[in-house]
């Protein structure tokens, strides 16, 4: 009878254990689900990691609105970086562009315009007369400008879009998903730090007529630094939101509110619950030794490996520290090695499920060596 006591008296101790244990998991991973947003589709995603947050519908076709301008000052920042053109550039407004109908920032036929001032319109006023005026300067005709829009969307991995106008206007086959809108913006932010920072502008002044950004959360939420609003009677109102919290960026995309209350109140929703539930931090940077690998053959015994790209991870706040991260290299390398040159990979674990993979590169050329390291390298080859 003893011995059963003792026994059950253990049992009683490890099970009172178990439960302490369970509640102290069960405390640090109080995330709950995310909000429910009412809208068509959405998306919440970390800038930095790529880390999607939240979503609902996000490959699903959407008609883009004024947030298509997004793509457009996109171009347009792509031809100033080339030297294209410039933003000091002195541009014609045709006939087209001024009777543009929707939202304008009311420029004049036949009278000229610089090209930053085109793109305060775009970005602030979401000019239609803007954006047709900043196409045609930049590839001749909106049609040619549509084209480049294309080319970059096809570039930078957006592959449920496609674009027939610089403006948004209404068209069966213009047409993008929330996901791609997402990829747009991190180009858009990573791409042009300078050129981002007129999106958060809040009120501009063209022929002495006032502009206000209607992007409203620049007013009413000091995180936020931008992007763009979109709306039309098909599309119903949209919102691409982007907001800082310390070292985290998130951006947030609405697309088919009910109105622009809506869109605010949904985007800062998304907002709202990745600050609150998530944070983020650099687990590697780019271009710095993970290891050193020996190689075969070559000028030098070793090649450090690194990453190209630092890497971000995006973890539910309080488990930043069950992170485990793990390297798997090639067994033998051979030189030459060139710079970037894959030879692994660098696995990122929370628990058991992987949440980031990237190719461990060569961070310096390694040229072949001498006759001589290459025929006592080939015969210790042949014992390893």
């Amino acid at each position: 009878m003893f011995s059963t006591l003792f026994l059950n008296k253990k049992v009683f101790i490890s099970l009172v254990i178990s439960l302490l244990s369970l509640a102290h998991v069960a405390q640090a991973s109080l995330i709950p689900t995310a909000p429910k947003i009412k809208a068509k589709s959405y998306m919440l995603i970390d800038y930095h990691s790529g880390h999607i947050l939240a979503q609902s519908n996000l490959s699903d076709r959407v008609e883009p609105a004024s947030l298509t301008k997004l793509m457009t000052a996109y171009v347009v920042m792509h031809e100033i970086e080339d030297g294209g053109i410039k933003m000091e550039d002195e541009v014609t407004i045709s006939e087209k562009a001024w009777r543009m109908k929707g939202s304008r920032m009311f420029i004049e036929v036949n009278s000229k315009v610089s090209v930053k001032e085109l793109l305060l319109g775009t970005i602030i006023q979401s000019g239609n007369d803007a954006s047709v005026a900043l196409a045609e300067h930049t590839a001749g005709s909106e049609d040619s400008f549509a084209t480049l829009m294309n080319k970059h969307a096809e570039r930078l991995g957006m592959s449920g879009t496609h674009f027939v106008n610089s403006t948004g206007w209404p068209d069966k086959e213009h047409y993008t998903t929330v996901s791609d809108l997402a990829i747009l913006t991190r180009a858009m932010i990573q791409e042009f730090p300078e050129h981002y920072a007129l999106y958060k502008i809040k009120k501009y002044t063209y022929n002495d007529i006032p502009q206000f950004n209607r992007n409203r959360l620049l007013w009413i939420d000091e995180r936020v630094d931008g992007v763009k609003t979109g709306h039309t009677d098909s599309a119903g109102y949209c919102l691409i939101s982007s907001a800082t919290k310390n070292e985290m960026r998130l951006i947030s995309v609405v697309v088919g509110t009910k109105s622009e209350r809506a869109r605010e109140t949904e985007s800062r929703k998304l907002l709202n619950y990745g600050f609150r539930f998530f944070e983020t931090f650099k687990l590697h940077a780019a271009n710095a030794p993970l290891t050193d690998m020996r190689i075969w053959k070559g000028e030098k015994e070793t090649v450090p490996l690194g990453l190209t790209g630092s890497l971000y991870i995006t973890t539910p706040r309080g488990k930043r520290n069950k992170i485990k991260a793990h390297m798997n290299v090639d067994a033998t390398i051979v030189a030459p090695i060139q710079k970037g040159q894959e030879y692994g990979k660098v696995e990122v674990k929370l628990g058991e499920e992987v949440i980031a993979e990237r190719p461990l590169v060569a961070l310096e050329d390694v040229p072949e060596g001498g006759i001589w390291t290459r025929t006592v390298d080939n015969i210790r080859l042949l014992f390893q």
